[in-house]
């Protein structure tokens, strides 16, 4: 058969071009990682031929005998993974995933407690442009100004007072451990149903570094990238009576047929994570991000919370009269690549924001340890200390070239 370069070169160059601008960078955006290649081979199987509308043993489709034994298999082994009684593994990603439980929960202007989206949230908890804050009533809690931690007397006086029909607990720019416990008994005192997305430390989850929500909250979301380091997609987990409403409400009432291809993918990551060499990666993502923030503060840098239990800080850069966006944009010319972020009682827009979220994720799955992260700290701070400064940025370069090469992404395609 032809390959894509002979029908499709434009494609093919700019597939080319991604693989090297990952290889090239210092990936340290904290949803991002690099799957392995056995996962990549499953993703481009013969399994995004089939459509399998629901679910093993009971599809709307002829022909499905096979991929009925591959999303049992990633069952099984998501159940495994997280002790969960059960796991729906067909949601396409977490936004999908977060719909599912909403859906199936609440009815349109129900009322929901969930995190601020500039205190460490996430679009799914709430966003005026995001259809959980276009559907549902919902009452954010934020972080302390003191300790720029959750302030859970605030989530008790909020859902005393507004009785939500479902609190939320987790988002995508908590650098702090979260205990899920004050969560669920502040549910449990005002009936209220609990949903923890653990999309950002589910892999710290896992393997057993983070607070555990199984068994404490009725709902667990999850993407499968990021710390879980599998392919793009989601995952619900709840208690055996939620099983059957949720199932209902994933397919057909937010989803048609799942993506076979990806499901097999989650099998085969869900695989590697049960092996004692993943759970040992997990523990140096966390040592990783614990150096990497070191060294930021020891140059001088403001963290927010000062520091970080878990893969992920948030840089703030308000003091340095510097903003995320100029911050992301002279990292990625020096191919350090971050994203801006806002940080609690952010003063400047989302789209320009005061602040860099960081994560150590994808390079510790190259390899690399506390001395790079040292490395990596002193290499963000002259980009910074010299905004703008191309003769910087340009050694920096180099450098960074010079690390990466050390830790080659997918050295067997390279070769």
């Amino acid at each position: 058969m032809p390959r894509l370069a002979e029908i499709d070169p434009d494609v093919a160059k700019a597939l080319r071009e991604e693989a090297q601008r990952q290889h090239r960078n210092l990936e340290l955006i904290a949803s991002e990682n690099f799957v392995s290649e056995p996962v990549l081979e499953a993703l481009g199987s013969v399994l995004t031929n089939k459509y399998a509308e629901g679910y093993p043993g009971r599809r709307y489709y002829g022909g499905c005998e096979v991929v009925d034994i591959v999303e049992d298999i990633a069952i099984a082994r998501a159940k495994e993974l997280f002790g969960a009684q059960h796991a729906n593994v067909q949601p396409h990603s977490g936004a999908q995933a977060n719909m599912a439980v909403y859906f199936t929960v609440l009815k349109p202007g129900d009322t929901v407690l969930g995190p601020n989206l500039s205190h460490g949230g996430h679009l799914t908890a709430g966003s005026p442009v995001n259809y959980s804050g276009k559907f549902y009533t919902v009452v954010p809690y934020g972080v302390r100004r003191d300790t720029e931690r959750i302030d859970l007397d605030q989530v008790r006086d909020l859902a005393k007072q507004h009785r939500p029909k479902m609190i939320i607990a987790g988002g995508s720019a908590f650098p702090r451990a979260i205990d899920f416990q004050p969560f669920a008994d502040v549910a449990r005192e005002v009936g209220a149903v609990l949903m923890a997305d653990i999309a950002h430390p589910a892999g710290l989850v896992a393997a057993g570094l983070h607070p555990s929500p199984i068994g404490l909250a009725d709902f667990v979301t999850t993407t499968t990238h990021k710390t879980l380091r599998g392919p793009r997609g989601g995952m619900v987990m709840c208690g055996t009576p939620h099983a059957q409403a949720l199932d209902k409400t994933v397919m057909p009432g937010v989803q048609g047929g799942p993506l076979m291809h990806v499901i097999a993918a989650k099998a085969v990551a869900f695989k590697e994570a049960l092996t004692p060499e993943w759970r040992r990666y997990q523990g140096q993502v966390i040592q990783n991000a614990r150096a990497l923030a070191e060294a930021l503060m020891a140059r001088g840098y403001r963290l927010v919370s000062g520091g970080t239990d878990t893969h992920l800080m948030l840089l703030d850069l308000s003091g340095r009269n510097i903003t995320g966006k100029d911050a992301q944009e002279a990292l990625d010319r020096a191919w350090i690549t971050v994203n801006k972020n806002t940080v609690p009682f952010e003063t400047k827009s989302p789209m320009v924001t005061s602040g860099v979220r960081i994560g150590t994720p994808a390079v510790t799955t190259r390899g690399m340890r506390e001395p790079e992260m040292a490395q990596i700290a002193a290499l963000i701070d002259q980009v910074l200390a010299n905004l703008g400064s191309t003769a910087i940025e340009a050694r920096v370069r180099g450098e960074v070239q010079e690390l990466t090469n050390r830790f080659p992404l997918y050295p067997e395609r390279r070769s």
